[in-house]
Order: C-alpha cells, then structure tokens, then sequence
C-alpha cells in the first residue's frame, strides 16, 4: 500500500487539468459519459421579450424598496407567455422575490438585488412542501411552477447577517467583538444571536405546539427570527435553470430545490461565510434529472449536499433523488466537498461526481446518516477528484451523524437499527488525489447493518492517519497508496476487507 511520494507539483499540476477538461467538455458530454442511463435534461427556453423592472416602478438607488416593482414585473411577464424580467446596473433593495411559469429573472452585469434587513418584509407562508409547516418567505421562492430561470451576471445578496446566529468558536476575538456590539449574545456566552427573538425561538415554538394543534401562520410570527429562509427555494417545479449569477449571504440554505424535475445549475457561484451557521451551498433535496455544472461554492456547511426526504413515491424499487450529475466544480470551505445526507430516507441512486477540487473543506467526499433519518444509497460514481488542506477525512462514510444547531450539545446518538435506517453500498470511488488531511478513510457503520460494497480504485492520499473501518462489509481498495504513518489499517468488526 505505501509507495514513494508523488510530487506536490504532480497533483496540482493533475488538479489544473481536472479544471481544464471541465472547461472543455459540455453537459451534454458529462451526460453521455455517465456509467449509468442518464437522460438529458432539457433547458427552459423563453420568448424572446424583455419586462424591464424599471417599467414597473423599480429603483435602483439602493434606498427604495422595490418589492412590488419585482412583483409586478414577474406578474406581467407571465401573464404575457413568458420571457425575461431584466433587472438592470444597479442596487435594487427589495423583499421577497415570487417567481412564476415562464420567467427568466435576468440580472445583467452589476446589478445587485439587496433583499432587506427589515424581518417583517418576509410574511409567514406555507413551506410548500407535504409537512404542511409554515417558514418565512424566502427572498426567492415558487411552488408548482414550469420552465423558470435565473440567469446573468449579477449578484443576489440575502442579507444573511441580519438572520444567522454565530457561534463564538468560529470567530477571532476581535471578530467576536465587532459582532457582539449589537444583537444578543446567549446566557452561556457561546452564540451571538441577532435578535431575541431569534434566541427564544426555539423555546416559543415548543410552547406553542402545547397551546394548539394546529397554529395558523400569525402564530409564527414571534418565531421569525429564529425559523429563518432559504435563500433560494424552490418546489415541486420542473424546468428550471440556474446560469451565470452570484448568490451570496443567505439566511440558511443559499439553492435548497426540493422535489424538482430537470434542474440545470451552469456557471453559478455561491458564497457563504465559513462560519455561517446552516449556512449550506447547495442542498439538492429529493430532485430528479440534475446537473451542477462549474459551479463554484464557498459555505458555512456542506458544499454540494445531497438529500431525499418527504417521500412522494412509495412504490417498491423508488429512489426520491435520482440521476444526479456534478462536473467541474469547485468547493472551497465548506462542512463537505461533496455530501450526502444526513437525510436520505427518501432513497438515492444514480449519482456521478466527476472533475472537481475541494480545497480546504472540513471533509472531501462525506457520506452521512443516521438510524431515524436513512434510507438505500446505492450507485454512486465519484470520479477524477483533487482535494487539498483538508480538515479531517479525505473519504468520510458515517452512520452515526448527529445534527447539532447552535448553541446544542449532543444529547445522544441513535446506534441500533429500526425504521429508517442508513443503507450505503455500491459506491464506486476513484481517480482520487488529496494532498493533506488527517485522515485519509474513515467508514462507520452499524452493527446491524454495516457500510458494504464499496469499491476504491486508483487514489493517491497524504494523511496524518491511514483507513480506519468499523462495521463494513466487502471494501475492495485497488491501487489505492496512503501515505501516513503505520499501521495503515485500523479495523473493527471489519469482514471482507481486500488490498488489491
């Protein structure tokens, strides 16, 4: 297994060309290479018409509030058989931005949409989802729609300050001080909360469920704060294409999809701060028929998560989240390069992940779970990844993942199997460089129902620590060299682990 170092010059000269053939090569090619049946994705089209915000009373000083503008914009845009709503140069400060069928909301090169700090601006609204929960608005969202885009070279900014708490762990001290000059710092003096309200949300919400079975959506007022918006969200939508813009500085989530059909995301940059709390890049939730396609991610979480829960399908063999391509992306700080879970209840297969770098994240490839929240994973193909400085695990497999918000300590983990538990096979990982991380496998399973059928060939990964394997079954490693001090190997109720 161990074999001579391969030169640092080596792999960031093999990371520059990961990044250039995925310039080279289309969607359409990466479609075509899947190793499974994947089909291709049509792109939304739109008439050739232009709704010029400005037309509709739009202003962009950076002062005027321009939510009706936007609103009566997409409206007219729509009713008319679609084409693009054309926000111009300029800061556009707004509210909650409502899209409908047919439109292309196109931001041209410096315009700037400022979704406001002022809370009461996002109404309290059904999730759109089967939970049937109430969420505030998200500054863009829409439900049941067809053929919808967001396009161009401009930035959406979603005021993600005003929102997110920020534990102090995360800060430098005199971050931390800036920080603390306003809002509220919680009683342990370990999380900044913007707002009290956005403190004693969870609490209120607990007594609320006490008071009422069913709380209409005034009730959630007092508990806006704490809830908080995907930045982008949309459900139950098909056709639909994210091309060319910046989306930055979220509430939570930045591209939170769920149970959407023919999803293209081309050329799109998100930006989170590191220390933004639930503050993921892109959450794919229970989606089918998706390509993410030089897309560049910076986040306070996962990077580029995949997720399936809230099932729709109960027929036997389906899988919510299904064909799902990523090419030519990169991750810089984030939880994961590349992720899947916590929740996949709702089933995964058919994934390819291929040509990408993560660069600094906490973990490269992360898969995770737990007893409660899982579902099947199966057929998973990662390919042709470069990974440098990462945190902890190059190649993370975990069945015993805990969700932990702010201000929480883990109270404990589930460890025995019942309804919904995490079933991780058939992954096929390989081509695979990290230069950097303190371990370089780590796979954890449950005694009931271990990690088995995972397949790692050809990869090349410098690491404080070699594999370590509890509960997994059939592993097979070809070709693949760790260089980390001996042992390399440290098993734990470990059948079938084979070094080819």
């Amino acid at each position: 297994m161990r074999s001579n170092r391969i030169s640092l010059l080596f792999l960031f000269g093999a990371g520059l060309l990961c990044s250039a053939q995925a310039q080279q090569k289309t969607i359409h090619d990466y479609i075509a290479q899947a190793p499974f049946s994947m089909p291709d994705i049509p792109v939304p089209s739109f008439p050739a018409k232009d709704f010029l915000i400005t037309d509709y009373g739009a202003s962009g000083n950076g002062k005027t509030l321009n939510t009706d503008a936007f609103e009566k914009a997409i409206t007219a845009c729509s009713a008319a058989g679609g084409g693009r709503v054309v926000v111009p140069k300029g800061v556009w400060l707004t509210g909650p931005v409502k899209m409908q069928s047919n439109v292309n909301l196109h931001l041209e090169k410096d315009a700037l949409v400022q979704f406001t700090s002022d809370h009461t601006q996002y109404p309290i609204i059904h999730a759109g989802n089967s939970s049937g929960s109430f969420t505030p608005a998200s500054p863009v969202y829409g439900y049941d729609l067809s053929n919808i885009a967001i396009t161009g070279e401009g930035v959406f900014d979603g005021a993600g300050e005003s929102w997110r708490p920020v534990k102090k762990s995360k800060m430098t001290p005199d971050q931390w001080r800036d920080i603390t000059r306003k809002g509220i710092v919680s009683r342990d003096g370990s999380v900044w909360w913007p707002t009290s309200d956005a403190m004693d949300g969870e609490d209120y919400l607990k007594k609320l469920r006490t008071k009422t079975a069913k709380p209409e959506a005034a009730d959630y007022l007092p508990a806006r704060d704490y809830l908080r918006p995907y930045m982008v969200y949309f459900v139950n939508c098909t056709n639909v294409l994210l091309k060319g813009v910046t989306i930055r500085n979220s509430p939570k989530f930045v591209f939170y999809p769920n149970h959407c059909t023919n999803l293209v995301m081309d050329h799109v940059n998100i930006f989170n701060d590191w220390w933004a709390q639930n503050g993921d890049g892109i959450d794919i939730s229970a989606c089918r028929n998706v390509a993410i396609y030089a897309c560049t991610v910076n986040a306070g979480d996962d990077g580029i998560c995949m997720k399936s829960s809230g099932s729709k399908n109960d027929a036997p063999g389906a899988f919510d989240l299904e064909n799902i391509l990523v090419a030519g992306c990169i991750v810089f700080r984030a939880h994961g390069g590349f992720v899947i879970g916590s929740n996949t209840d709702g089933g995964m297969h058919n994934i390819y992940v291929t040509d990408c770098n993560y660069i600094g994240t906490d973990v490269g490839i992360r898969v995770k779970s737990n007893a409660g929240r899982g579902g099947l994973v199966r057929d998973i193909y990662i390919d042709n990844i470069h990974m440098q400085n990462i945190v902890t695990d190059a190649i993370s497999f975990d069945t015993y993942y805990e969700d932990v918000p702010a201000g929480k300590t883990i109270d404990s983990v589930r460890t025995t199997v019942r309804d919904k538990t995490p079933v991780f096979t058939d992954f096929h990982i390989s081509h695979i460089s990290c230069i950097g991380a303190a371990r370089a496998i780590t796979m954890t399973g449950l005694p009931e129902m271990p990690v088995k059928r995972i397949f790692f060939d050809d990869m090349d990964i410098t690491a404080n620590k070699g594999f370590t394997g509890t509960d997994v079954e059939d592993i097979f490693l070809k070709n693949v060299r760790m260089h980390a001090p001996e042992p390399l190997f440290h098993n734990t109720r470990a059948k079938n682990v084979q070094v080819l």
